[in-house]
């Protein structure tokens, strides 16, 4: 082999030592082993949320295991790619050699992609993730972009494998939502989609403008970590206002034709939740008091952050506003602007190929809490 291409294999198994070290991989097959005991328990299933948490847990887990486990033995298998390019002669010598290159760098991605993966170690970046979309300035453009928005963070999710749960979804009156409230179900899906939070602008030839106009829409994204047991976020009955109403928009039949939409204020902050995607009133009100709980914990976090960030002398990196810009007129390109990565096709970008500014922003995000 090139000296060259046996120093970047050295360097390669470094980062993945490293990689497995971080994770702990002897740590991690006895959780795994753990989960799979008490998911065999028949008597799981009786409380139902512990047993989505094991499951999802022992997803996670063992998809873990197996990236890692995939990627170790991607990197035993280059040196062998490379000794079968060397005995091969001519034209086959030269495509095999190729070859070799090109699963070396894919290796340096998806190796980067793990290692990425490991620097998710906040507080609450296990957690599942709530995400919110909101239409901003714009008009039906909005409204529009807040959905394509809506349907790419789900497509990313299903690409993944992951759950994906929808808890309300407020339609516009000509295309698109004025609001939506989702879950993403899997470990660390908070710490993942934490940097996607702020505005997404959006360029385009507005589809609804008749004289073909350019037109610049915004949408915010807020994600939340799911509220769990033992974050104490205690809410009095006489805090809170309960309304049921009968469902908007698509839906099932007897989704609109009972009163079994929520929508609870908590009367302190002035917060409203709402929810409408499950069949009964009762299943509506938990899922609504859930995202309330969220909202609240992040309100909580903030303030506390509030108080750190006002003793400190110097001001820290702020997240901005405006994140990113997804211009589909007069050029095509997504942008994000805190971290200058760029792609050249939105198209897979909305579809769901949203991974390397996933990556790219929490490195940016490790850097900035760096040099505060």
């Amino acid at each position: 082999m090139h000296p060259d291409v046996t120093a970047d294999l050295a360097e390669l198994d470094t980062t993945l030592k490293t990689v497995e070290s971080v994770l702990d991989i002897d740590e991690l097959r006895r959780r795994i082993d753990e989960l799979e005991h008490q998911a065999a328990d028949p008597d799981l299933w009786n409380d139902q949320e512990h047993a989505q948490q094991v499951t999802s847990e022992l997803s996670h887990a063992q998809g873990e295991l197996r990236r890692v486990s995939d990627l170790r033995q991607r990197l035993d298998d280059l040196p062998v790619l490379y000794e079968l390019a060397e005995a091969e002669e001519g034209a086959s010598a030269v495509e095999a050699l190729a070859d070799a290159d090109a699963e070396r760098a894919a290796l340096h991605a998806d190796v980067e992609a793990m290692e990425v993966r490991t620097l998710l170690s906040g507080e609450y970046d296990k957690r599942e993730a709530l995400v919110n979309i909101r239409s901003g300035a714009g008009g039906v453009d909005a409204a529009d972009w807040a959905q394509m928005l809506m349907r790419m963070y789900v497509r990313w999710a299903e690409r993944h494998k992951y759950g994906v749960e929808i808890y309300d979804t407020s339609y516009a009156e000509e295309a698109g939502i004025k609001s939506a409230t989702f879950a993403v179900k899997t470990p660390y899906a908070y710490g993942t989609l934490s940097v996607e939070m702020g505005t997404h602008r959006l360029v385009r030839i507005s589809p609804f403008d008749n004289q073909g106009r350019r037109q610049t829409s915004f949408a915010e994204v807020e994600v939340l970590p799911v509220v769990e047991t033992t974050d104490h976020i205690d809410i009095p009955e006489g805090d809170i206002r309960v309304d049921v109403y009968r469902s908007s928009g698509p839906g099932g039949q007897s989704v609109n034709t009972t009163d079994s939409a929520v929508r609870i204020t908590h009367i302190p902050t002035g917060i409203v939740v709402t929810c409408q995607n499950e069949k009964s009133q009762l299943q509506n009100k938990i899922s609504a008091m859930r995202v309330l709980q969220a909202k609240l914990l992040e309100r909580k976090r903030q303030e506390e952050r509030a108080q750190m960030d006002a003793l400190k002398t110097t001001e820290g990196a702020s997240w901005g506003n405006q994140m990113r810009s997804y211009v589909l007129h007069p050029y095509q390109m997504v942008k994000d602007l805190r971290t200058n990565y760029e792609v050249n096709n939105p198209t897979a970008v909305l579809d769901g190929e949203i991974d390397g500014f996933i990556e790219e922003g929490i490195r940016w995000r490790m850097r900035q809490g760096a040099e505060e």
